[in-house]
């Protein structure tokens, strides 16, 4: 039997939002593949930005969609940040505190004292995703900050997907204080950051992790910068024409529709690939045969990134014509 994608990795550890569920719907097939992985003793984790939950909350919450998982196998951008602000401060330093009350959490347990007053003279504000954030939180951070304190965000995302579309995350809030201030961030924890995967690969001793994610611009790009190979999956943010235009620190290792990508041939998935089945470049610029959808993506990423137009690829067969339009790239 020929060895799995998966099985050449002794740690698998997934993003969330667009990879497991959007918001809190779970992702078609999501709940059967890493059911699975379960099944066949292979180790997880998961690394997330959204900073809106607590490790046991987002464990709670995979438990109710049907993924077994643990708080220990849980890493958000809210823990590490109060982490690393605890590493930073004296304990019981004031914290200002915008996001969620998981972030407000997190940093009382980390010994430090959360405020949400600039008069109160904190020494750092902390700035997570929370749906709740509004102007007036925006304006004390702005103070705080004006007035000396250090400035960690917990992650820069500019959307978070959702069944409706992307919606503003962390970084679009991020991007109004940086406009207000005219400065960027002291010190950014979350992907594209390569702590939370460091992290992960750390408390199992896994030394061949695999990460999977939906965005290029954090999963890929974090793991790019960790040293770990990655898998790209198109349920989430980015999307095939991302990727054919994606720079080197944003390319995946493998690309797959879904999770069931885990569990293909090894090199079936790989990105730019060795061969492709069913599809060939006539003259470089004419997409011919009748393979699948990703395949063909596949296929353009290698001309792409060696330096081709994949832009200017026309379809020779009307099933290239298909799997151009399916994949946005007609």
């Amino acid at each position: 039997m020929s060895e799995r994608l998966v099985d050449a990795y002794d740690l698998v550890i997934f993003d969330l939002d667009g990879v497991i569920y959007l918001i809190d719907r779970p992702i078609a097939g999501a709940v059967d593949a890493v059911g699975e992985l379960h099944r066949a003793g292979v180790r997880l984790a998961y690394a997330t930005n959204n900073a809106s939950r607590r490790s046991a909350e987002v464990a709670d919450l995979l438990v109710g969609l049907g993924v077994p998982a643990d708080a220990d196998e849980v890493i958000t951008s809210a823990g590490a940040s109060a982490t690393v602000l605890a590493q930073r401060l004296p304990r019981g330093s004031k914290v200002l505190v915008v996001g969620a009350e998981a972030l407000r959490a997190e940093v009382r347990d980390a010994g430090l004292e959360p405020v949400s007053r600039a008069e109160e003279r904190p020494v750092a504000v902390v700035q997570g995703y929370g749906p709740q954030v509004g102007w007036a939180d925006l304006a004390e951070a702005a103070v705080a900050i004006r007035g000396g304190a250090q400035w960690v965000a917990t992650n820069t995302d500019r959307t978070l997907p959702s069944p409706r579309g992307p919606l503003p995350g962390n970084g679009s809030l991020v991007a109004a204080l940086r406009t207000a201030l005219g400065r960027e961030p002291d010190l950014v924890v979350g992907k594209p950051e390569p702590e939370l995967f460091a992290t992960a690969a750390r408390r199992v001793g896994a030394t061949r992790p695999l990460v999977v994610g939906d965005r290029l611009d954090t999963d890929i790009e974090g793991a790019v910068r960790a040293g770990m190979d990655s898998l790209l999956v198109l349920t989430g943010v980015s999307g095939p024409a991302d990727l054919v235009a994606a720079p080197p620190e944003r390319r995946p290792t493998y690309v797959a529709p879904d999770l069931a990508g885990l569990f293909e041939v090894a090199g079936a998935a790989a990105v730019p690939p060795g061969e492709v089945e069913g599809w060939r470049l006539d003259g470089g610029a004419h997409l011919a045969g009748d393979g699948t959808a990703v395949d063909a993506l596949r296929l353009l990423c290698g001309l792409a990134w060696s330096g081709g137009d994949a832009t200017k690829v026309n379809p020779a067969t009307p099933a290239a014509r298909d799997a151009l339009h399916a994949l946005g790239l007609a």
